[in-house]
């Protein structure tokens, strides 16, 4: 049985309260709305192969699978999209670029997890009728932000590919705290020879400066 708009509602939440709530609030409406608790980004998908697509409320933030893997709510939006889903990303998180990276693998709307519970149903109605509750020019800010960053952090990495092995452990030990003569003494060369290294850094990296060497080595490790 589907509801008054005939396509099915499926929760996709790894907190049961907040899934199972939506669910049950929705099915009061006469939605066909159904609570799928989160085993693994693989079950998620092989479930949704399964039934007929409607509209998914989908967590972007969905805790670990039983190996301890986290499920990444993100990459699952292109292949729900592919199969015919739409998606409303639903989410705690502050980052806005894994909003815009979800809306912009087809994410049909976001709507933040912390808002007013009434809220989010009514977020969920909207969309189930083909209708978007974000401001204009949001989704597309979203997906700029992303694509921003992206691109920022394809120019750091091809950055690092410059440097040799050599190069980035010298690159490592400073961004661990080590002083330049530390560095000759870990590797047993002289002080000399680390300096060149390092200026050979500071010129692949396009900066000016160590301290600027190593904030771009701490960005690209997640430091």
């Amino acid at each position: 049985m589907t509801g008054p708009t005939g396509t099915p509602i499926l929760i996709v939440d790894d907190h049961e309260l907040v899934g199972s709530a939506l669910a049950l609030n929705l099915r009061a409406e006469g939605e066909d709305a159904t609570f799928l608790p989160v085993r693994s980004a693989a079950a998620v998908l092989e479930h949704t192969r399964r039934v007929a697509p409607g509209l998914i409320v989908l967590d972007l933030d969905l805790g670990r699978d039983p190996e301890g893997n986290r499920i990444d709510g993100v990459r699952l939006v292109g292949p729900l999209c592919e199969a015919g889903w739409r998606v409303v990303v639903l989410s705690g998180s502050s980052d806005a670029g894994r909003v815009g990276a979800a809306l912009d693998a087809g994410g049909f709307v976001f709507v933040p997890k912390n808002a007013p519970f009434p809220a989010l149903l009514s977020a969920i109605r909207e969309a189930h009728a083909g209708r978007s509750i974000m401001p204009p020019g949001r989704r597309e800010q979203f997906i700029r932000l992303h694509r921003d960053r992206e691109h920022e952090r394809r120019d750091l990495h091809e950055k690092l590919g410059r440097l040799t092995q050599r190069e980035r452990e010298v690159l490592a030990l400073l961004a661990g705290g080590k002083r330049a003569q530390s560095v000759a003494d870990h590797f047993v060369v002289s002080l000399a020879t680390v300096r060149t290294q390092i200026r050979a850094v500071l010129t692949k990296l396009e900066v000016g400066s160590q301290l600027e060497a190593v904030a771009l080595y701490r960005k690209a490790a997640g430091i």
